[in-house]
C-alpha cells in the first residue's frame, strides 16, 4: 500500500499528495458539515425517532460528539491537501468540476422536487448525490492497481473540486436549514467566499508562521495546538454563519509538511473515533422501518447517478487525451458514495428537511458504497481486454 501511494504521487502532475504515516485510508469529504444554528447537542428529541431503543441519558453525548467527529473529519481532509494544489486544481479541472456538479447535483435535486419534498430538501439532496466519496475511491485505485494510470490524476482533480464546491455549497446549504432570508442567505455566503479567500491567502503567504506557532516536538502538546486551533476557528465560524466544519478544513489546508504528516498520523485515532460516533448519531435519527420502503426509489437515483458519474470521468479523461480503457475506469472510480453523503444527508434531517430524506439517503449510499467497488471489480477484465485489442 505505502508503496503504491507513493508510485501514485509520482505520477500526478502539479498535485502533491502528502505521504501519511499510518496505514489508515483518507477521510473525505467526506463528512464536511456542522449546522451552526441550532446546533446539534440541542436536537436531542430526534435522537428517538431512530433505532428500535428510546436512549434517555446518552443524548447530549452522542449529539456533541458528532459535532466533534465531522469537525475532525474536515480538520485531517484539510491536512491531506495544501493551499497550492487546491488553486493548481481550481485552475486547471474547472470545466470538468463544473460538468460533474451539474450531472451528479441535479438527479437528486429533481428526485426531491418530483417527491414534492420542497427546495430545502432538493438542495439537500443535490449534494447527497454530487459528492464521490474519495475514501472508498482511493482504496479501489489501490486494491486494483489503478494508482500509477494515467487517469488516476483525473480523478484525483475531480475529487478536490468536489471539496472546494463544498466550501460555497455548505454555507448555502446552512443559509437554506436555519430558514435565513435571501439577503441573509447571500450574505452568508459572501463570507463565507471571503473567509475562504482569506484563509488560501493566510496559508499561501503566512503558512510558516502557523506551523511553527503550532509546531511542538511533543505529540500530545501538537495534538492539543492543532485540535485547540481546529475548534477555535470552527466557532469562529459558526458565529459568522459559516460551517464550522469549512473552518476546519481550511485549518488543516494551512497546514502542510513535516507537520501535516505528523499531525494527520496522531489525529486519525481520534478521527476514527468521533466520526464513528457521527455515523451512530445520523443512524439514530433514521427510522429503520422506511429504508426499505424507500430502496426502489434509491436503485433507481443510485441508476442514474452511476451512468452521470461514468459520463463525467469519461469526459474529464477524453480532455486529458486518455484511451477509452481509462476513461472508463476514471468514470467508475468516482461512482461509489460514502460518508459525506451521509454528513449532509444527517445535517438535513437533523434540521427538518423532511422525514424520509433520511432513509432514501442512508438506502442511496448503502447501495453505491457497496455497488462502487464491486462495478470496478467487475468490469476490470473487459477493461484489460480493450486495452490489449488498442
Amino acid at each position: 500500500m505505502r508503496a503504491a501511494r507513493a508510485q501514485y504521487r509520482d505520477t500526478l502532475p502539479g498535485i502533491r499528495r502528502r505521504r501519511p504515516r499510518t496505514r489508515h485510508p483518507r477521510s473525505t469529504g467526506a463528512a464536511r458539515r456542522h449546522l451552526p444554528h441550532p446546533s446539534l447537542p440541542h436536537r436531542g428529541p430526534g435522537l428517538r425517532t431512530g433505532g428500535i431503543l428510546p436512549l434517555a441519558t446518552s443524548e447530549d453525548f452522542i449529539a456533541t460528539g458528532a459535532e466533534l467527529g465531522v469537525i475532525l473529519l474536515l480538520l485531517t481532509l484539510g491536512l491531506e491537501y495544501n493551499a497550492d494544489e487546491l488553486v493548481t486544481s481550481l485552475k486547471g479541472n474547472a470545466r470538468a468540476g463544473l460538468v460533474d456538479l451539474v450531472l451528479n447535483a441535479a438527479p437528486g435535486a429533481i428526485c426531491a422536487l418530483l417527491l414534492g419534498w420542497g427546495p430545502v430538501a432538493a438542495v439537500a439532496m443535490a449534494g447527497v448525490t454530487y459528492a464521490t466519496s474519495s475514501g472508498i475511491t482511493a482504496k479501489v485505485l489501490s486494491d486494483l492497481g489503478w494508482i500509477g494510470n494515467r487517469e488516476t490524476p483525473v480523478v484525483l482533480s475531480l475529487l478536490v473540486f468536489e471539496d472546494l464546491t463544498m466550501a460555497v455549497y455548505l454555507p448555502v446549504l446552512t443559509a437554506m436549514l436555519a430558514g435565513l432570508s435571501l439577503v441573509a442567505g447571500a450574505v452568508t455566503v459572501a463570507i463565507a467566499l471571503a473567509a475562504v479567500s482569506v484563509v488560501l491567502l493566510v496559508a499561501l503567504r503566512f503558512g510558516r508562521y502557523i506551523e511553527a506557532f503550532v509546531a511542538s516536538p511533543n505529540s500530545e502538546v501538537l495534538v492539543l495546538k492543532v485540535v485547540g486551533l481546529a475548534l477555535l476557528v470552527a466557532g469562529l465560524a459558526q458565529q459568522l454563519q459559516v460551517s464550522a466544519a469549512v473552518g476546519a478544513f481550511l485549518v488543516g489546508i494551512a497546514l502542510s509538511g513535516e507537520l501535516a504528516e505528523d499531525a494527520q498520523a496522531l489525529l486519525a485515532p481520534l478521527r476514527d473515533l468521533f466520526a464513528a460516533v457521527f455515523f451512530v448519531f445520523f443512524g439514530l435519527q433514521t427510522d429503520p422501518t422506511k429504508i426499505l420502503p424507500a430502496a426502489g426509489l434509491a436503485a433507481g437515483l443510485a441508476l442514474v447517478t452511476m451512468i452521470t458519474k461514468l459520463l463525467t470521468g469519461v469526459y474529464a479523461a477524453r480532455r486529458a487525451g486518455i484511451a477509452r480503457a481509462g476513461r472508463v475506469r476514471a468514470g467508475i472510480a468516482l461512482i461509489p458514495r460514502g460518508e459525506f453523503n451521509i454528513v449532509i444527508a444527517g445535517l438535513a434531517v437533523a434540521a427538518g428537511a423532511h422525514p424520509d430524506l433520511g432513509a432514501l439517503a442512508a438506502a442511496y449510499v448503502l447501495i453505491l458504497a457497496a455497488f462502487g467497488p464491486l462495478a470496478a471489480r467487475l468490469v476490470q477484465p473487459l477493461l484489460t481486454r480493450i486495452a490489449a485489442r488498442a
